[in-house]
């Protein structure tokens, strides 16, 4: 029995080593293969970290995306402006500046910075009933502008650009009427003594006797005509406004006159008719439509005491130009005349045959 518990012992004792020996191979290699990844890395990546890095075409790298610039975050700073006139209390009689919005035929529209935007009715841009909105305002255009409502019942503030610029119109006009400034004026109708037309959109009056260089007896022949005009009145406390077309008319005459006469020669010989009489000569109209002076002196060889004498009006005469100095006709009916000859027939000389300018010789034969 003893024999027999021993050799159960020792085949009890073998399994033992036998399990206990057994998993010992596995979990090497398990452990094994778990910890081989963890140090083969290192030795793998190392030729990677010194290999040189490939130059990288221009091309390729032109190709590739730029980095984009941060879009700027907008802040309340950049609205400051916009608020600060968002909450501006606007009371009639303000007076805003704006940029035109929109423009039709009968209104104008402004933006105002504002929560209400503005409006400006036709007769409140000015006084000018052919003034065209459309083509003479136009979106972007910056306008200044009176308030004259601060709703239009539509919820728009109601505008003038008529009352924002009368002192400035003035001032302008006080301007033109100091430097005599030509302005084209177009006649907007005909009143009793002279017409009217608008400068600056302000109803100006053209008196009869000024509305053109000489006086006009048809008036209604200027109706709708554009003429040059200069400034002779500007009161702007009793809103008098008057023109006067006169002075630009005779000045661009005489500006056409000069040119004429510069193309005159002295010495030219043309044919004239006598326009007026006056004591010191008469006034020619010639044959080129120009006018010169014949003087008195200028007449005849013979002295006489007035024009009338030798001329009348309306007669056709011959004359020489002889001076066009200071772009003033001068003319001549006697350097046409043939000088008078002196006859020496009949003229008896007596003399003693000496011929001598000495003071005893003059003095010969006078008596003391």
């Amino acid at each position: 029995m003893s024999e027999e518990k021993n050799v159960t012992l020792e085949q009890d004792v073998l399994v033992e080593k036998e399990v206990v020996n057994a998993p010992a191979e596995p979990v090497a290699e398990a452990e094994s293969s778990e910890v081989a990844p963890t140090e083969v890395a290192p030795a793998e990546a190392a030729p990677a970290e010194s290999a040189p890095a490939e130059a990288v075409p221009a091309e390729a790298e032109a190709a590739q995306p730029q980095p984009q610039p941060e879009a700027r975050v907008e802040t309340m700073e950049d609205y400051a402006k916009e608020l600060e006139a968002s909450f501006k209390r606007v009371k009639e009689g303000d007076v805003l500046t704006g940029t035109v919005a929109g423009v039709t035929e009968d209104q104008v529209l402004v933006d105002l910075k504002y929560y209400a935007g503005g409006v400006i009715n036709k007769e409140n841009i000015n006084g000018d009933p052919d003034f065209q909105l459309q083509a003479e305002i136009h979106p972007g255009d910056e306008i200044t502008a009176t308030v004259i409502s601060t709703d239009d019942g539509e919820g728009n503030i109601e505008l003038s650009m008529k009352e924002a610029n009368e002192n400035m119109l003035w001032d302008k006009f006080a301007a033109m009427l100091a430097d005599r400034t030509i302005v084209n004026v177009k006649i907007a109708e005909i009143v009793k003594g002279g017409a009217v037309a608008y400068l600056e959109g302000v109803r100006a009056f053209i008196p009869a006797s000024k509305l053109a260089a000489e006086y006009v007896e048809d008036l209604e022949e200027y109706n709708g005509k554009t003429i040059e005009a200069t400034v002779i009145t500007a009161d702007p406390d009793a809103k008098k406004l008057v023109l006067s077309g006169k002075e630009p008319a005779r000045a661009k005459l005489q500006e056409e006159k000069n040119k004429k006469i510069a193309k005159c020669e002295v010495g030219a010989v043309m044919e004239g008719t006598v326009d007026t009489l006056k004591e010191y000569g008469a006034f020619v109209n010639l044959e080129n439509g120009l006018s010169g002076l014949l003087h008195i002196s200028q007449i005849s060889n013979q002295r006489i005491k007035h024009p009338g004498a030798v001329l009348k009006e309306g007669q056709t005469v011959k004359v020489k130009i002889i001076s066009i100095k200071d772009n003033k006709i001068s003319l001549s009916m006697k350097a046409l005349e043939p000088e008078e000859e002196i006859d020496l027939e009949g003229f008896d000389f007596k003399g003693d045959g000496e011929v001598t300018t000495g003071l005893g010789a003059l003095l010969k034969g006078l008596k003391f």
